[in-house]
């Protein structure tokens, strides 16, 4: 019942401040790290990682031995993002206009966002969801499933890491290079298993065809991900995007008579996204159950 109970307190309470969330305490923990450790060098951004990550989990797994199951659905559900993912989302689908979706959109991409349209701010909205489908929700309850505590607060750290080292810029390209490798292996296979679930609760499309499309994204989970969804969806994602005032060309996703990310395209597209996500819950639970 671990997982059912992280789960309803996700539902009832989301997120907790940043002041009192843990993931936000490792966060400057890992800060601290760099500052520390810091150098253009990848065998720094190996001793850092380490440094960030070891000394966490040795209390989580500590305390999961001490505490139990009441600590280790505590865990998981600060490991989990479901609420606020769809609140960020949703923000920016019921936006009433462009400067309002560009500003709802930028807390939850990285890419430039100025000269965004509302059709632009949507679609990167969809295509943040589709990852983080996996990256928030599905991920962290998989690896609970299989490690535990443990294991879902290494994957939310690694992940954390990712996020604020795993850049191909001129500070982060070879000290964040492990961070970004770590993650990449972390959501291999929950990224694949979430883009499956996605093409179940969808329109469907063939495996092949959305692993085509995958296959010319930048990250080697992402693609499958935003395909999935652009196909599930009938919704085009993808395309060219700005970041750091740099045009970087990209295909677009899903199938040839897929509509434009409208209003209507983007709820269909939230509400699959959702549906996939209780499948994907119910799964674990079940899988915790048997265990």
């Amino acid at each position: 019942m671990t997982v059912l109970i992280a789960l309803m307190l996700e539902r009832l309470l989301g997120d907790p401040p940043d002041r009192w969330h843990p993931v936000a305490w490792f966060g400057r923990w890992a800060a601290w790290c760099e500052g520390l450790g810091y150098a253009d060098a990848r065998v720094n951004g190996v001793a850092c990682w380490l440094l960030a990550l070891m000394p966490p989990l040795a209390l989580v797994s500590g305390a999961s031995v001490l505490l139990g199951w009441p600590f280790d659905a505590l865990a998981l559900w600060l490991c989990i993002g479901w609420k606020s993912l769809f609140t960020h989302v949703r923000a920016v689908l019921d936006a009433p206009d462009a400067v309002r979706a560009r500003q709802a959109v930028s807390r939850i991409v990285s890419r430039d966002t100025a000269a965004m349209t509302r059709e632009d701010a949507r679609r990167a909205a969809l295509e943040s969801l589709a990852e983080n489908a996996s990256d928030a929700v599905a991920a962290p309850l998989f690896w609970f499933v299989l490690l535990g505590a443990p294991g879902a607060a290494a994957y939310r750290m690694t992940n954390t890491l990712d996020a604020m080292w795993g850049y191909r810029n001129a500070r982060y390209r070879r000290f964040g290079w492990w961070a970004a490798r770590v993650d990449d292996a972390a959501n291999w296979l929950p990224a694949r298993l979430t883009a499956w679930l996605m093409l179940r609760m969808g329109a469907g499309a063939p495996w092949r065809e959305v692993r085509r499309q995958a296959e010319t994204h930048a990250s080697p989970n992402a693609g499958w991900l935003e395909a999935a969804l652009a196909h599930a969806a009938c919704v085009k994602l993808g395309g060219p995007v700005m970041r750091e005032g740099v045009l970087e060309v990209r295909p677009f996703y899903g199938s040839e008579d897929a509509r434009k990310a409208d209003r209507a395209a983007a709820g269909d597209a939230l509400a699959l996204a959702r549906r996939t996500l209780m499948v994907a819950a119910a799964l674990a639970v079940g899988a915790s159950l048997a265990g």
